[in-house]
């Protein structure tokens, strides 16, 4: 497999870093010069072939990729279809925010910062973070909402070994929108010496488009994995969904193939019609927050509502504004699983196949049952397995209680 480049898709931002009406930077004038210089920098980077040399060499001995596109033999016979699931659980730290991590630390070391900070729900970008800080030799300092703090202790931990400093958010929902506030704050007060590695396709300009690429590794993999074991495009590719970087990873190289249809699978929490749930594409509306217009959960008048999911991950009143763009294009379809469906999948996938999933890639599993069953017959079905279920071992234990 030949070493990964980004490729210029036609659904790029526009030079300002709107997909259509959505996206661009929306920060505090102090904030500008940072995304400026950070703009300028990415340009040069892009298509580099030395820049991406580096990233690949540490894609390919650090990671472990590329990672496989794994035929689920049992969920294949029992739905009638063809499932294979693109293993990014088994990427170095268990998920694909490694591939994203990764750039941003080079990107972080060839800008002269010393120091990087992230955000994170369910831990998982938390700890990638901390790991390319280690391996970089780079200061590091994590913000988790409090709740998250609670029910992923074992990441906690994990980013505290690995050197970093995690800062337990007690405002709002004490959950990853308030995680990602914190580290705005920060990054305002600190960003001459301090790069900010966010850790999905959200945020002011450059972001959504640099997360995306590096996540777009997942595609291209896929795209020619699944050529050289049936000759052919999958019907369908399916990716679940908070802020969506996963899901853009995913869809990148297929979303403009006639054949393949992408879908998108927001948290439905307890349920659409429950108001407990995290599906800003489904029920949200257009708005600005954490410098991006996008679609947001929010009331009438403009307050940011709370969001819910079992999913740490998934937890997040927003989302990035390409997919705002792509399900407004009809590009992509999206729909929502419910928490006790992400359950019921999380539950099916590690006794039919062995694998146990992130409660966030379990929403993704879930969806396959959600299709009509004269639907799925013979179809071709990729999966993104985002991530493995090792952090949500205590949730699920008090869950379950097996």
């Amino acid at each position: 497999m030949q070493d990964y480049i980004p490729t210029a898709f036609d659904f790029d931002p526009d030079a300002r870093g709107h997909f259509g009406i959505f996206g661009g930077r929306f920060v505090p004038e102090t904030l500008m010069p940072a995304l400026l210089e950070l703009d300028a920098e990415y340009k040069k980077v892009r298509f580099d072939e030395e820049f991406w040399a580096e990233v690949n060499y540490y894609l390919r001995e650090y990671v472990g990729r590329p990672s496989p596109l794994y035929r689920a033999a049992s969920l294949s016979k029992e739905l009638g279809a063809e499932v294979y699931l693109k293993r990014e659980d088994l990427n170095h730290t268990g998920a694909h925010k490694i591939n994203n991590t990764i750039a941003q630390g080079l990107l972080a070391k060839r800008m002269g910062k010393t120091k990087i900070i992230a955000e994170t729900g369910a831990g998982q970008h938390g700890v990638a973070s901390a790991t390319v800080a280690a391996l970089m030799g780079l200061e590091c300092e994590v913000f988790m909402g409090a709740k998250d703090v609670a029910r992923q202790e074992l990441n906690v931990f994990r980013m505290k070994l690995l050197g970093a400093k995690v800062h337990s958010v007690e405002s709002g929902s004490k959950t990853l929108k308030d995680a990602m506030n914190d580290a705005i704050r920060h990054w305002v007060t600190n960003a001459r010496d301090t790069f900010y590695v966010i850790g999905t396709a959200a945020g002011p300009h450059p972001y959504p488009l640099m997360v995306r690429d590096f996540q777009a590794i997942i595609s291209k993999e896929a795209k020619e994995q699944i050529l050289q074991k049936t000759g052919a495009m999958p019907d369908m590719v399916v990716a679940c969904i908070g802020g969506g970087s996963n899901a853009l990873g995913m869809f990148a190289h297929f979303i403009n193939e006639e054949k393949t249809q992408c879908i998108g699978i927001e948290a439905g929490g307890h349920g659409l019609e429950s108001g407990k749930h995290g599906a800003s594409l489904a029920l949200g509306r257009p708005g600005i927050l954490h410098g991006q217009l996008s679609y947001l959960l929010q009331s009438a008048d403009g307050q940011i509502d709370e969001a819910h999911s079992i999913s740490a991950g998934l937890d997040y009143p927003g989302i990035g504004p390409e997919h705002s763009y792509l399900m407004e294009q009809g590009k992509v379809m999206y729909d929502s699983v419910t928490d006790d469906e992400a359950m019921e999948a999380f539950v099916w996938l590690s006794r039919a196949e062995g694998i146990v999933p992130a409660f966030e890639s379990a929403h993704a599993i879930a969806y396959l049952k959600k299709i009509p069953k004269e639907e799925i017959k013979g179809k071709v079905i990729i999966i993104s397995l985002s991530g493995r279920g090792d952090k949500d071992m205590p949730q699920a234990m008090e869950i379950l209680k097996l």
